[in-house]
């Protein structure tokens, strides 16, 4: 989502906070007795990276960081590992096939990661298997490829995955700013309708996801705009009580060091997202550098996860963060 705006808005969340912090703070109001903490999972448990310099065109897997494990994110293995350690949802990225399948991938092209070259949309789900997306992984500038060779035929189906986690629930981020991957998920909805009820939503372009919404109108879908709707009514409505229609049946993702300034954080706003049906997604924290998606990832942000906190907490260290969130051994 664009973190822009939530930066925007946070001097004037900041200003109406306290000049009403009394009536609508959340010191009266107790978690919910039937809801708890739960955890989402950005990409499975997969390989962090140096986010120094960072860019939407570097290539991650060049920068990898030493993880002490062989997992690759969107892959079976990764999201196995997600849901053993505490994830209730993992997110993942589909891209449309030349033979109108989709492929379980995050970049736009394979170069990165694979020893393929050139848009995944370009490949049949057949070549895509073919392909080692452990192949561009380095933790050394390029001396040493540790992950080479030990992932061929990892990159999954859509349909693969709903099939190895039966129990499991997704959150799906379409990658294109077109129609397509909509209509292949209903082909696949059509034939399948039990791995509907699989999707714990699907977010991405304001297009795609608002064709998804006419789709399956219960489904719960977000990009952008519909947040930047969402937060904007909020910010002009919460001091009332009033959630605004832009906020019903979907999910509000905000950073965690701007949180503090929505109006009842952190369990009455929560409450009041929860009784329109919407889910409270708690990010990393947000600045104007940051390029990709920042999760609560480390021990000190886990600490800041407020006490009772029943939203989801995003991360992208579930194996970490995941037992220390819910209080498991690691």
């Amino acid at each position: 989502m664009r973190k822009k705006l939530l930066v925007g808005v946070a001097a004037s969340l900041s200003a109406l906070t306290l000049c009403c912090a009394g009536a609508h703070a959340s010191w009266p109001v107790g978690p919910a007795a039937d809801a708890s903490l739960q955890v989402l999972a950005h990409r499975g448990v997969h390989q962090q990276f140096d986010r120094t310099g960072l860019t939407r065109d570097t290539c991650t897997a060049a920068q990898a960081l030493p993880s002490g494990h062989t997992l690759i994110e969107n892959t079976l293995p990764s999201m196995q590992a997600a849901f053993a350690a505490g994830a209730t949802v993992v997110e993942l990225d589909i891209h449309p096939t030349t033979d109108d399948q989709l492929a379980v991938f995050h970049d736009w092209t394979v170069d990165c990661r694979t020893d393929g070259t050139g848009p995944i949309r370009d490949f049949s789900m057949d070549a895509l298997r073919a392909l080692d997306v452990g192949h561009g992984y380095t933790t050394d500038g390029g001396a040493t490829f540790p992950l080479r060779g030990t992932a061929v035929g990892q990159m999954p189906e859509l349909s693969e995955v709903f099939e190895a986690f039966p129990q499991g629930r997704f959150l799906i981020n379409v990658k294109s700013d077109d129609r397509r991957e909509i209509d292949l998920l209903h082909a696949l909805f059509t034939e399948r309708p039990q791995w509907r009820a699989q999707v714990w939503g699907l977010y991405g372009s304001p297009d795609p996801v608002a064709y998804a919404a006419s789709k399956w109108p219960d489904m719960r879908v977000f990009s952008k705009a519909t947040l930047k709707a969402c937060l904007l009514d909020y910010l002009k409505w919460g001091w009332s009580g009033r959630v605004p229609e832009a906020c019903e049946h979907t999910a509000v993702t905000v950073p965690i060091n701007v949180a503090p300034l929505l109006w009842g954080w952190p369990h009455r706003f929560t409450d009041r997202m929860r009784s329109v049906d919407t889910h409270v997604v708690l990010l990393g924290p947000v600045s104007l550098d940051d390029v990709g998606s920042t999760g609560v990832d480390t021990p000190l942000l886990a600490a800041d996860v407020p006490d009772g906190f029943h939203g989801y907490v995003w991360t992208n260290r579930v194996e970490a963060i995941g037992p220390a969130l819910l209080g498991a051994p690691e």
